[in-house]
């Protein structure tokens, strides 16, 4: 018998296991090209590295804002969501800002998902400074 305690902390771990593989992903990227490039460059080598490590993801995916029963088109798009689970939002930005952590926050509720990463590629390096994690 399966406690829900149980499924809940395999969920953890597994959202767990992914974000350390994205972040992986991310690393090598950043150890590739660097810091400097446009937030389009780190897009397309992320892509192809998350592909490389098997991994499934959208990109610039349409978020669907909905406001007193009526679907708004503001032309809203996530950078990339990663086997489903994952939010990716991708910065090239001197500093993040808590207006990008609202950002990822409200995308998270918005489309119903757990878990987030803002990854900022402009910086010297991307474990110190450069990568948050979010969880809802």
């Amino acid at each position: 018998m399966i406690h829900h305690g149980d499924t809940e902390a395999r969920s953890k771990l597994l959202h767990e296991e992914l974000t350390e593989k994205i972040i992986g992903a991310a690393i090598e990227v950043h150890r590739a090209l660097g810091p400097g490039l446009l937030e389009s460059a780190y897009e397309e080598g992320l892509c192809r590295e998350l592909g490389l490590h098997g991994l499934a993801f959208q990109r610039q995916v349409s978020l669907p804002i909905e406001y007193k029963g009526v679907k708004l088109d503001c032309g809203y798009r996530l950078d990339l969501i990663v086997q489903d689970e994952v939010i990716l939002e991708l910065k090239c930005a001197e500093h993040l800002l808590p207006v990008h952590d609202a950002q990822l926050l409200t995308y998270l509720k918005l489309t119903h998902k757990r878990v987030g990463l803002i990854i900022n590629f402009n910086v010297a390096m991307l474990v110190k400074g450069g990568i948050v994690r979010k969880v809802l």
